[in-house]
């Protein structure tokens, strides 16, 4: 349970902040770059809230001196962010020496200021023409992938400790092939399939390459996770349906990543679903890839933002969450679904129609530590909750992001009390941004940003956020 008075946090524990090139460069089609598939996808009628894109998102690409010193000012110990590999390496071909130059600048500047980058490769930009060429349903991407990462390597292998593959494989490649909803639009099981294991893939080979270059790095992936419970423990049904939602969102990653294996019960599932896109999926899997998959790691990032209760039975009133079908961030969109039904706890909700569940991510760390990461360090690389905010005054009062935060930073000190090694917090997003299908619709930021005159303003979140690092407590 969370106590009430101070608490204090691991000396060597990290306070960040965390966002996503497409989500606040902007600069879209400027100094070499060239479209990413979000470009593309934003394009398409009704893909996005309000048609909106990411042509000019945060201008970060041009005010990243201002939004490295307001980090500073409000105490960050370390930034995650991404490079683009549209910028990087335009069309997945040559490298394009005004994109490196950027994040060569980037780093300095949050070196400069004491603060720890900390570098995603891939999230989710993947160039379009890169997609063109069949994307992550084929194995040449991930090889493309790969120089696009030694490149950054090559770049800036010098000052940055801290690497990180991919953000949210689940998301690019179910979300966004099987679904339809994210980039590229695909509405396909077995280009799901596929991509989540060229993703992997891609991952394994990059971490592997990077490791024979420079063994002093510190490596890893970020998965995006939930807590499946079965509404009612005693029934077989319910359970059943935790289990599938577990085993689609959770373990068809964590198992090849930790364990060098998929899930066998999920793949039978899938099976019983489409016997020939899991056919397809079975000829492209290779038992040295997932040998390359599970290569060791000294970082596993998790990125959690609400559990969720399952049955197999549909309740007497439907659940009405209010959410658009566009981001159903931990609703699997599998056909294996079927029959699986999203029970309503009364928990208070976000914007996005979230539950908010902070001993979940108390739960989801204490498990890890049990059953997956061994030696390997935690770190939680995202979480963050979208609410309706106004200016007020030149204030923006968002209590309920406040709550948010600490009940949030207070479920993750109770892991650590109870065994589990997380060595930071990075809170989702230090800035509102780009929301993907959502558009500019949706508000995460610790900072409120005017899009229209580009002005930053601290909201009373990033104030307590401030005072949480300097204190070191909670």
């Amino acid at each position: 349970m969370t106590q009430s008075s101070s608490r204090s946090f691991p000396q060597d524990f990290l306070f960040g902040g965390a966002t996503a090139a497409f989500q606040i460069e902007g600069a879209a089609f400027e100094d070499g770059r060239t479209a990413s598939i979000w470009d593309t996808f934003s394009r398409v009628p009704g893909a996005v809230v309000n048609a909106d894109n990411g042509d000019v998102a945060c201008d970060h690409y041009h005010r990243y001196g201002d939004d490295v010193a307001l980090m500073k000012r409000m105490g960050l110990q370390t930034y995650r962010f991404s490079t683009s590999w549209s910028r990087v390496r335009p069309d997945a071909g040559a490298v394009n020496p005004a994109g490196v130059d950027f994040y060569q600048r980037l780093v300095d500047a949050l070196l400069e200021a004491d603060i720890v980058p900390w570098l995603t490769l891939y999230h989710w930009d993947m160039p379009q023409a890169q997609e063109e060429r069949g994307g992550w349903t084929v194995r040449e991407t991930a090889d493309r992938f790969l120089e696009y990462a030694l490149t950054m390597h090559d770049a800036l292998g010098d000052r940055v400790h801290h690497w990180t593959t991919l953000n949210e494989p689940w998301c690019s490649s179910f979300l966004s092939y099987t679904a339809g909803v994210h980039a590229p639009g695909r509405y396909s099981f077995g280009d799901g399939l596929l991509a989540a294991h060229h993703l992997l893939l891609a991952h394994g080979q990059t971490v592997r390459a990077l490791r024979e270059r420079d063994d002093s790095l510190s490596l890893g992936v970020t998965l995006n996770l939930t807590v499946a419970d079965p509404a009612d423990t005693s029934d077989a049904a319910d359970r059943d349906a935790a289990r599938r939602i577990d085993g689609q969102f959770n373990r068809w990653f964590l198992d090849p990543v930790f364990r060098g294996e998929y899930p066998a019960d999920i793949v039978e599932d899938f099976r019983a679903v489409d016997a020939e896109a899991v056919a397809r999926w079975e000829e492209a899997v290779t038992a040295s890839d997932l040998e390359t998959i599970a290569v060791p790691l000294d970082a596993f990032g998790v990125n959690y933002y609400h559990g969720e209760l399952v049955s197999g039975h549909a309740p007497a009133v439907p659940r009405d969450s209010g959410q658009a079908p566009t981001d159903r961030k931990t609703a699997s969109p599998f056909p294996a679904d079927a029959g699986v039904h999203w029970i309503d706890r009364g928990l208070p909700e976000t914007s996005m129609g979230w539950e908010v569940q902070p001993e979940g991510l108390t739960r989801l760390l204490l498990r890890l530590s049990e059953e997956y990461v061994g030696d390997v360090r935690m770190y939680v690389t995202e979480n963050g909750a979208a609410y309706d905010d106004a200016v007020e005054d030149g204030r923006v009062h968002d209590q309920e992001r406040v709550d948010y935060l600490r009940a949030h930073l207070s479920a993750t000190l109770d892991a650590i009390e109870q065994g589990a090694d997380v060595g930071g917090y990075f809170y989702w997003s230090l800035m509102d941004n780009f929301e993907w299908a959502w558009g500019y619709e949706k508000r995460f930021g610790i900072v409120y940003v005017d899009y229209d005159t580009q002005e930053r303003i601290v909201k009373d979140s990033g104030r307590e956020y401030a005072r949480i690092i300097g204190e070191r407590a909670i």
